[in-house]
């Protein structure tokens, strides 16, 4: 281990395993995932390559762990969600919107490594927890409000979840599958326009009704 890291761990608040769950973390969020190796984080570490499986499984544990912070931290640099009953729904529903725009935009650097290793992503989803993930307090926000009367008592909380989930997965796959060069910017999915397609809808307007006087 080179001084400098060992220095970082003589102060005692890292645990190995943590230090190099740590810097892969740092190492993806400021390059992403491609190419990320055993002897790339070893080296950015300041240990050995073989040190890494003396507390993890294999490359892919540490990776889904490192990118499980990642993602933490993301989405507490977001900030607080509403709760429901609080504000006006539409203003709620924009802000769930904001923050899943934003959360998948960050995170696109990090995922565009990751198509060809399914078991990462599988590792990832695992780590996930639902009381802190955004599409379940999405839909969990939306239940509530149902709940509390302040949306319709029939509407489809999963449906409405699914597409503004949707609306926020699709830059990322766009960037994903198309190149960021060709994919349409997030910014074309107005967040004002998705909330009011989801309040409204988009069925005609019923006429109104012609002034007695």
């Amino acid at each position: 281990m080179s001084p400098r890291k060992a220095a970082a761990l003589d102060g005692g608040d890292l645990s190995l395993r943590e230090h190099l769950i740590a810097t892969a973390q740092r190492m993806i969020a400021e390059r992403g995932t491609a190419g990320l190796t055993v002897r790339a984080i070893a080296q950015e570490a300041g240990v050995a390559g073989g040190v890494l499986y003396n507390h993890f499984a294999d490359k892919e544990e540490l990776i889904a762990l490192a990118l499980r912070a990642h993602a933490t931290a993301i989405m507490r640099g977001l900030g607080a969600l509403p709760e429901p009953g609080t504000g006006t729904v539409e203003a709620n529903l924009r802000a769930y919107v904001v923050h899943g725009m934003a959360l998948h935009g960050r995170m696109v650097p990090a995922l565009t490594g990751l198509i060809a290793t399914p078991e990462v992503l599988a590792r990832f989803a695992e780590l996930s927890d639902p009381g802190r993930d955004w599409r379940h307090r999405l839909r969990d926000y939306l239940d509530a409000e149902r709940g509390l009367g302040r949306i319709d008592p029939g509407a489809p909380v999963d449906a409405v979840t699914s597409m503004i989930v949707g609306a926020c997965h699709e830059p990322v796959l766009s960037t994903l599958f198309q190149g960021r060069g060709i994919a349409e910017p997030a910014a074309r999915y107005y967040e004002d326009d998705l909330v009011a397609a989801v309040l409204r809808g988009i069925g005609p307007r019923e006429p109104a009704a012609p002034d007695p006087a």
